[in-house]
């Protein structure tokens, strides 16, 4: 008996329900309101009547399974699977349908699914991804699900977007994966044939070359003489036929595959088109036939006989001593030399010449050793000289001539390498005016040459009370030698390097000077650069004193003696140079000033040591600087040997870790004072400067100016110093006998 479907009679659903929630299409991820579901379900989240959701995992709900996520523990995993299908070809008379082979590869982490068809040789089908990697949704009525690994099985059928695909085989991985999961793989299916495809095979089988096949293998020649070419100068004389002139060619000769082809070189205004090629590149025979041959007449070989049946097919018998074969001589490398004849196809083509690699081609491989060029036209006249209009002094000589090379008149050229090279490099003179006016004469000038672009600039120092401005007297430019005449032809001569030396006198604006003196860095460049400067060459300069006479040779070595009379080998410089220059000997001031710079020994000053370590003392006391006991504790410690001493090296690193203020020249000058060759006595240099235990007396400020800001060894002038005239006479006498064998050798001959 039924009961009555009243409150209490009846089976409540609702007891155990939890939910009772009206199920919403949004939902908050990360503070952000979007899109949850695409379908809404009951309340209580409890599916509708006939309403289905489609899953969102394949295979295995979240919470099941590995820890990992699948794009973790399946990342490049992937299923490979072979398999074809039938498409209809309803309007080719050849074939009916079709048989398509193709590559389905189903990735694991992500459930998507990609086919590709492999690319075959003249198909005329566009190949390749045939479906796109993405999810595949089953077939209908099941479309809102996709396809998981376990729709995947041999010999089966699967329908991807209305194709019916037939798994056929797959590889050893995914074998292996599929039995672990359970599944049990059917046998692989074969592919049906294509009726097409193998007709197609039959035409190219049939395509093959017959055999015996005779196969000529030019690859190692190819690769051993790519981008080798020889090249000959050539003529072709066609003075004979009308209005035929002489025709200069150039041949080149690929050694890659014996091929070569025949440039024309059409001088300018000769009057002939220029046409690309005179010679195509070919292989050119050595006997020009009387007429082509007829395609088909020369081949390879030689078919005598054919025949068939219906059981074997067709049948060739090939001639295989080529008896009827026709042989053709084409010119090789070894066929082109010198003098040698070319048949280009009638015409006679003589070789003149080559070029370096040729010839070194033939030296190494032939041994040939003649490459005299043959002489085939006459020598080019020689070019008119271009006529130059005298100067008409408006501008520069340089300017003007710019408008007599060219229409469209060009800025003279710098020499900008030698402006790059010597742009930091000016010699500097002093200089006194050469007159009769007794101010004029005490006037001091100060020449500078600048090497960069051989310009000058004149400046004299002002003086009080001497009744003229001083300051600039020349601004600086090329200055032309005197003498020359102002409206010429050819370009004016301008003073140069060598024309700059003490003793020289220039006229400069009409004004001569005497150079009496130089700054020590122009002599220490002429000397540098004696073979530019021949007046700074100490050898040509005792070349000259070697070419003197025995009698002034003679009168030089007593002048020695007699002013060196305790013979201790030295002399003073002025004595010296007063004695050469009234010898009348042909040199110049500034060539003995560079002599006895030479051989010249200046003897080093005698420096306060005591004012030194007074003004060291006064410099740490200002600063502070007590670390003296560590500086000795590091010193102690780096003396392995316990001698007391360091290299002067160790020393300078030392104090400069512990950043002593002292001057750069001030701690090279006391180092060099407590040492004993490259060693210094630490001991005895720090109690010099330690002002805490060894107080030195207190300096003056003008002393401890004088030493900090001049040099410490003050250089002496060469007129201060002596001269070795020992060495000299060595030097001197190895010349003198060097320039006797020379005239001997030059009398006997």
């Amino acid at each position: 008996m039924a009961l009555p479907f009243l409150p209490g009679n009846s089976r409540n659903r609702h007891l155990v329900k939890e939910k009772f929630h009206k199920s919403q299409h949004f939902e908050y991820f990360k503070g952000v309101p979007m899109l949850a579901v695409s379908e809404k379900p009951g309340i209580g989240g409890e599916l509708l009547f006939g309403q289905k959701i489609k899953p969102k995992y394949s295979v295995y709900p979240q919470g099941q399974g590995s820890g990992l996520p699948a794009w973790v523990a399946f990342d490049k995993q992937t299923l490979c699977f072979e398999a074809y299908f039938q498409e209809a070809v309803p309007e080719a008379r050849d074939e009916t349908y079709r048989i398509r082979k193709c590559h389905i590869y189903f990735y694991l982490e992500d459930d998507t699914i990609q086919v590709v068809e492999p690319e075959y040789k003249n198909s005329g089908i566009p190949q390749g991804t045939f479906i796109h990697r993405h999810r595949i949704p089953l077939p209908p009525p099941n479309d809102d699900q996709f396809y998981n690994v376990f729709h995947f099985n041999l010999n089966q059928q699967m329908v991807l977007y209305s194709r019916t695909f037939t798994l056929t085989n797959c590889d050893s991985f995914t074998k292996n994966f599929l039995t672990k999961l359970g599944v049990r793989l059917n046998d692989s299916a074969p592919v049906p044939d294509d009726p097409y495809s193998n007709l197609r095979k039959e035409i190219e089988k049939n395509m093959t070359p017959l055999r015996p096949y005779e196969r000529r293998d030019t690859l190692k020649q190819f690769l051993e003489h790519d981008r080798e070419v020889l090249c000959f100068y050539c003529f072709w004389d066609d003075t004979e036929s009308m209005f035929g002139d002489l025709r200069e060619l150039v041949l080149h000769y690929f050694l890659a595959d014996d091929t070569l082809e025949i440039l024309e070189v059409v001088s300018p205004n000769s009057g002939r088109d220029t046409v690309p090629k005179f010679l195509c590149r070919s292989k050119l025979p050595k006997h020009a036939p009387p007429q082509m041959k007829q395609p088909g007449e020369i081949t390879d070989r030689t078919v005598l006989n054919v025949f068939g049946s219906q059981s074997k097919g067709k049948r060739y018998i090939l001639d295989s001593l080529k008896t009827g074969a026709v042989h053709e001589d084409f010119y090789k490398d070894s066929d082109l030399t010198i003098g040698g004849e070319v048949n280009v196809w009638g015409r006679r083509v003589i070789i003149a010449d080559c070029d370096d690699f040729t010839k070194e081609y033939y030296r190494s491989k032939y041994g040939i050793e003649d490459f005299t060029p043959l002489q085939y036209k006459a020598p080019e006249a020689p070019k008119p000289p271009r006529l130059v209009p005298p100067y008409n002094g408006f501008g520069s000589e340089e300017d003007s001539l710019s408008f007599c090379q060219g229409l469209l008149p060009k800025p003279p050229q710098k020499d900008f390498h030698k402006f790059m090279k010597k742009d930091s490099n000016v010699l500097k003179f002093r200089a006194k005016m050469v007159t009769t006016d007794p101010v004029d004469r005490e006037r001091v000038f100060i020449i500078s040459f600048y090497l960069s672009d051989d310009s000058i600039s004149v400046y004299e120092h002002p003086e009080r009370n001497s009744g003229v401005i001083g300051g600039k007297f020349l601004q600086r430019a090329r200055v032309k030698k005197p003498g020359q005449e102002l409206f010429k032809s050819e370009m004016s001569e301008y003073f140069s390097a060598q024309d700059l030396y003490v003793g020289a006198i220039l006229c400069l604006n009409s004004k001569d000077f005497r150079l009496v003196d130089a700054d020590e860095y122009t002599l220490n460049y002429m000397e540098k650069h004696a073979k530019e400067i021949p007046k700074a060459n100490v050898g040509v300069i005792l070349s000259k004193l070697g070419s003197f006479s025995e009698e002034k040779l003679r009168e030089i070595k007593k002048f020695l003696t007699l002013n060196d009379p305790s013979n201790t080998g030295y002399i003073p410089y002025e004595s010296f140079r007063n004695f050469l220059m009234g010898l009348d000997c042909g040199l110049s001031e500034h060539e003995v000033l560079v002599l006895c710079r030479q051989f010249s020994e200046c003897k080093e000053p005698e420096v306060n040591v005591g004012m030194m370590l007074a003004v060291a003392q006064d410099i740490f006391r200002r600063k502070s600087f007590e670390a003296f006991p560590d500086l000795a504790r590091i010193f102690t410690y780096h003396d392995r040997h316990k001698t007391g001493r360091l290299s002067t090296k160790e020393v300078q690193t030392i104090c400069k870790s512990f950043q002593l203020p002292l001057p750069e020249n001030l701690l090279r000058a006391l180092l060099s004072k407590f040492g004993d060759g490259d060693e210094i006595d630490y001991h005895a240099f720090l109690a010099g400067i330690n002002w805490v235990e060894n107080p030195a007396p207190p300096v003056l400020p003008g002393d401890t100016l004088k030493l900090l800001f001049a040099p410490v060894y003050e250089p002496k002038l060469v007129h201060q110093s002596l001269l070795n005239y020992s060495d000299l006479l060595k030097k001197l006498e190895g010349k003198t006998q060097k320039n006797i064998f020379n005239r001997r050798k030059s009398l006997h001959l």
